[in-house]
Order: structure tokens, then C-alpha cells, then sequence
């Protein structure tokens, strides 16, 4: 009798957006408390998850690849060998879906924290892992990470994970960084800056044809209890009031134009549709398909 492998299917997911093939990347999952959410009743929060059959909060990591223009984009590069040891896939991912990290040309950041940018560099001998790639990010994230006065002004744990961290993930990529404001980041790629979660932190949409995609980074970290309750925030938030304004305003956006949606911290493969409920969102997650030529 053969015994079956535990290891699971590999996370890779592709789906068109007109001209555009997006694919997205399971990095894993990292599993934390409630504690760490502000702005919302913790027992009211756990009510929400346990109704959705989640009791706990577990916390997807994506990223996505864009083909697009004869060239292929990376938004986000997971958590690298730096957190959980449920996270960390990328690389792993990537290969089994054939697709080689030197063939990616452009890293789009959608902020530098580490389940985002601890992916860029492996922290245990300083290795390149998108070796071809130039580095692009939104203005204010290298201005306030690399800013020693403001690294000063938190405590020693959020200078080790968030400010020296980002840093030394960052620092190889340098010399091929490309920083932006707004407007066209990328063939078909457009920044919608959504401050506030981070000082640069930013979404990306993706157009083609009639099609739109919005791969908005970190506007919800616990899908279920965010989008019942839009003002709730994380401890992690730069600032919380900031990031509650930027997630209402996508909020309204993508519900109100009926935009696709995807997100770093939505459940993989995380393509779904938002809707306005009352004061409160429902998401509803897009039905899979086969081959990546279906809508």
C-alpha cells in the first residue's frame, strides 16, 4: 500500500483580464489572534469568523504575477525564510508552475512589510531572488522605512521586523529601484495609491479590453470581520484612522463599479466580486475554472 504525500497541491492560479494573464501565487498562510485587530469588538469579531466557520484567524499570503506587454510582473514576493513555516512558498510555487524568477522582469510592492517584501532577498545569505528584476514602489515606502528618525520612534520589536528587516530585504535592489507617485507602473498596470495601512502602501489595477482587475494589497487582513465592519483596522496599521478612510473609499469603488477584485490577505486563490450590504460589504469569491483561457 502506498502512503499518500501530506504536502499539498501547488497554489498556482491563472486568470485572464482581457489581453492580460494574471496568476496568482500562494505564499501560505500565517495563523495569529484576534488581539491584534483595533476598532472592533473582539467578541463581536469572533462571532463573525465562527459563523463563517473560521474560528480562528488565518491569514492568507498572495502575490500575483502579471504577463502582460511580452513582459512578466511580480506584485509582491511573500515572506520569504523570515515568518511562519507555514509561509514561505513563493519559490516554491513558482517552480511548480514552470515559471523561472529570472524571467520576471518587474517586482511591483504593493508596501514593505515582511509577508510583502521578505520575499525580494534570501535573508540567509543576502541571495537575490528576482535576480533580473528592477525594484518598483511607491514614493513614500523607501522615504519612511529608510527614515532613521522615524525608526526611532518605535518600539525594538517593530525596528527589527518592519524598519531593519525591510531594509536589508530592499537594500540588494537598489541600485535598480523605480519609484512612482501614481499613473502607469507597468503595460496596463495602473498605482491606486491607499495610504494609511502603510505611508506608501498602494493597490494596482489592471486593465484590458472591457476587463478590470483590483489587486488591492492589504485593504482587508481578515476578510470576513472587515468587510462586516469596514472601520476595523490592525495594530500594524502606520495610520489606523488613514487605513479605515483608503478601505472605505476601495470599498465604495469596487462594489459601486462592480470590479474584480484580489488581495494579498483574501483567501486563495482570491479573485471575488464585493457587494454593499447596509452599512456593511459581503465578498463573494469567483467560481473556479479550468485553463487559464476562461474568464
Amino acid at each position: 500500500m502506498t502512503t499518500p504525500t501530506a504536502q499539498q497541491i501547488p497554489g498556482v492560479y491563472h486568470r485572464r483580464i482581457g489581453d492580460i494573464l494574471v496568476t496568482a501565487v500562494s505564499d501560505g498562510y500565517l495563523d495569529g489572534t484576534i488581539d491584534v485587530m483595533r476598532n472592533v469588538d473582539h467578541d463581536k469579531a469572533r462571532e463573525v469568523l465562527k459563523a463563517a466557520f473560521r474560528p480562528a484567524r488565518r491569514t492568507s499570503v498572495n502575490t500575483f504575477l502579471i504577463h502582460s506587454g511580452g513582459r512578466t510582473a511580480i506584485v509582491d514576493t511573500g515572506s520569504g525564510n523570515y515568518l511562519q513555516p507555514t509561509a514561505g512558498f513563493v519559490q516554491r510555487n513558482l517552480a511548480a508552475g514552470g515559471i523561472d524568477p529570472i524571467s520576471i522582469d518587474t517586482v511591483l510592492l504593493t508596501h514593505m512589510h515582511p509577508d510583502h517584501s521578505a520575499g525580494l532577498t534570501d535573508m540567509s545569505n543576502g541571495q537575490l531572488l528576482f535576480s533580473n528584476a528592477e525594484l518598483v514602489m511607491h514614493e513614500n515606502e523607501q522615504a519612511y522605512w529608510f527614515d532613521d528618525g522615524e525608526m526611532s520612534k518605535v518600539d525594538e520589536r517593530a525596528r527589527a521586523l518592519y524598519f531593519q528587516a525591510g531594509r536589508e530585504q530592499v537594500e540588494p535592489y537598489r541600485k535598480r529601484m523605480r519609484l512612482f507617485r501614481d499613473g502607469e507602473v507597468f503595460p496596463g498596470v495602473t498605482a491606486v495609491p491607499s495610504h494609511g495601512h502603510t505611508p506608501g502602501h498602494t493597490a494596482y489595477l489592471i486593465a484590458s479590453g472591457n476587463d478590470q482587475l483590483m489587486i488591492w494589497g492589504d485593504t482587508v487582513h481578515v476578510p470576513e470581520v472587515q468587510t462586516a465592519f469596514p472601520e476595523a483596522g490592525m495594530a500594524f496599521d502606520t495610520d489606523l484612522a488613514a487605513a479605515a478612510a483608503s478601505r472605505k473609499r476601495m470599498f465604495d469603488r469596487v462594489s459601486a463599479d462592480g470590479i474584480l477584485i484580489a488581495g494579498m490577505h483574501l483567501h486563495f486563490p482570491a479573485f471575488s466580486r464585493l457587494a454593499r450590504q447596509g452599512d456593511a460589504y459581503r465578498l463573494y469569491p469567483e467560481a473556479w475554472v479550468h485553463g487559464m483561457d476562461a474568464p
